[in-house]
């Protein structure tokens, strides 16, 4: 077979092969002087410092794509709203929202759940297309021409992204039907010959140049530690891995570039009015929990039951907000599902969620002033383009829209009570840091454990995911301890005591996301440091807390 085909055959394994090279499965809670790993040091905080302290139980608000609330490694962590009675079809604690039992739902409604959706810049593109489709640039007025260049922005942006996104597809198309035929070979032969699997790893491939590629790929698997004993298995990782990448570069196309798309409908609000708080269902898991309910886990698998995973933190209790879909959250469901949260008792809020445009940043941003008034926490993954936060846009963010006049000098520039958070990997060298992650020394904030990270997932089950979206639970279920042990340190303090207790490694020079280019890891964030529970909670002992707390 060709090189090229072999290359690009192992292009579409690169994914499977390099996710089995995984260290522990408990990795992010473990510690890196008892360990040797970059850990949150969870586990040792427990065992050392927080055995047999008192502690409260906290609401840590999941906005995200949903949580399976049966699992059962999440059943008896999850939130139950004390002031509802389930099922009866009534809004008990007559908060606005009917029976959310465990959360809310606010891209739900009563015509179903929103599943895929577009992204924010095709719905820019969507607006203004029917605006400036046909328009003579000649005759608009210069407000309309500035209008203009924008439509003409998100027009190329689409229109490229449907076309890299159609060719894609087409290849990977091509790619399964080589890898299926090289899966009918390794069977037939199999079959034929009767012989094992473990003789046919053994066999000299030049003697049987049918078997040259499938054997070559196999022998990769079994070199990343894969658990390949057999054609069927075989067969299943080759054909499952191409699938997934099948369905991502289709949803490219049916949906996040979709500007014909409007799933609006099946929410039924009114999408303009950016006041309208009372809509949505309680159908808090939705159709696609997978993400909600692996962030859910690494903050607050049960830690007692021993099954699947501990989560990073004890004493909590999970609040599902469904708002994300397959593509772009919305800015008003943003707003309204941190307002839910804030209203319905969450003192940390984890937001695993991004984009590079905000059309509503202004809702976004009072609602997380809203946030700051009531104590509430916010902690929000950087993203995973390999970019600097610094120069690039990933809303929301922490930096308030100013109103232009003298008024404008006297407002708060950025929410003191945020935290934006970048991913690690398990190595201690030069790959310490997630070659994905967004970094940044003014608007990335920390860095947390965020790849191979093993956790809940639905079906009642358990699997590895990476990307900030799993370092920023890591980070909630260390700022969720805290709220629980120390329950008078406000959420400022509790930043703060996070930034300055982080692990900061010496002289570690690592590569830059994105480059080959090493650069000292304490130039990639804010506090130049690594999430570290143990040293956070020495740092709390230490802090009087700034709360007052309500009278027994």
């Amino acid at each position: 077979m060709k090189k090229s085909l072999l290359l690009l055959i192992f292009g579409a394994l690169a994914l499977t092969i390099t996710a089995q090279k995984t260290p522990a499965k408990d990795w992010f809670l473990k510690d890196l002087t008892q360990d040797s790993v970059l850990g949150t040091s969870s586990d040792r905080a427990y065992n050392e410092l927080l055995k047999g302290r008192k502690a409260t139980t906290v609401v840590v608000a999941v906005i995200d794509s949903g949580v399976e609330d049966d699992h059962e490694d999440l059943k008896d962590v999850m939130w139950v709203n004390p002031g509802e009675i389930a099922g009866n079809g009534v809004d008990d604690d007559h908060n606005g929202y009917v029976d959310d039992i465990h959360g809310w739902n606010f891209i739900g409604g009563p015509n179903g759940n929103v599943d895929g959706d577009n992204l924010e810049v095709t719905r820019l593109y969507a607006q203004l297309r029917y605006k400036y489709e046909k328009a003579d640039p000649s005759k608009l007025t210069k407000k309309q021409k500035k209008e203009y260049a924008k439509y003409l922005e998100y027009k190329t942006k689409v229109e490229d992204e449907i076309e890299k996104a159609s060719k894609r597809l087409q290849q990977y198309k091509e790619r399964k039907g080589q890898l299926v035929t090289m899966a009918d070979q390794l069977e037939a032969f199999l079959a034929k010959e009767n012989v094992s699997f473990d003789s046919l790893m053994r066999m000299d491939p030049t003697a049987h140049p049918e078997l040259m590629a499938p054997l070559s790929i196999l022998k990769q698997m079994k070199a990343g530690g894969m658990e390949v004993n057999n054609a069927a298995a075989f067969r299943k990782v080759l054909i499952g891995q191409l699938d997934r990448a099948i369905k991502y570069f289709q949803d490219k196309i049916d949906y996040h570039y979709n500007p014909d798309l409007d799933t609006r409908s099946i929410v039924g609000d009114h999408y303009d009015d950016l006041n309208e708080r009372y809509y949505g269902n309680n159908e808090y898991e939705g159709p696609d929990a997978f993400h909600g309910t692996h962030v859910s886990g690494i903050i607050a698998a049960n830690r007692h039951n021993n099954l699947g995973i501990r989560g990073v933190a004890d004493n909590v209790r999970i609040m599902s907000v469904r708002t994300v879909p397959n593509g772009d959250e919305r800015d008003k469901d943003v707003a309204n599902a941190i307002r839910y949260a804030v209203d319905n008792g969450a003192s940390v809020i984890n937001m695993s969620f991004g984009k590079a445009y905000s059309p509503y940043k202004k809702a976004v941003d009072e609602a997380v002033k809203y946030a700051a008034k009531h104590d509430v926490l916010l902690i929000h993954a950087a993203g995973n383009d390999s970019e600097n936060n610094d120069v690039t846009n990933n809303f929301p963010n922490d930096m308030y829209l100013h109103k232009k006049g003298i008024c404008g000098w006297f407002q708060p520039k950025m929410a003191k009570n945020w935290i934006e958070v970048g991913a690690l990997n398990y190595q201690m060298d030069e790959n310490a840091v997630a070659p994905f992650s967004n970094y940044g020394k003014k608007n990335v904030d920390i860095f947390a454990p965020g790849m191979y990270i093993y956790s809940t997932i639905p079906e009642n089950t358990y699997g590895n995911a990476q990307g900030t979206s799993m370092a920023c639970p890591a980070v909630v279920g260390v700022a969720a301890a805290l709220r629980s042990q120390f329950p008078t340190l406000t959420a400022e303090q509790v930043k703060e005591i996070l930034l300055q207790s982080a692990y900061k490694p010496q002289h570690l020079m690592v590569k830059k996301p994105g480059t080959k280019e090493l650069v000292d890891f304490s130039t990639l964030s804010v506090s130049g440091g690594i999430v570290n529970l143990y040293n956070a909670v020495k740092l709390a002992m230490k802090t009087k807390g700034k709360k007052k707390m309500p009278k027994a």
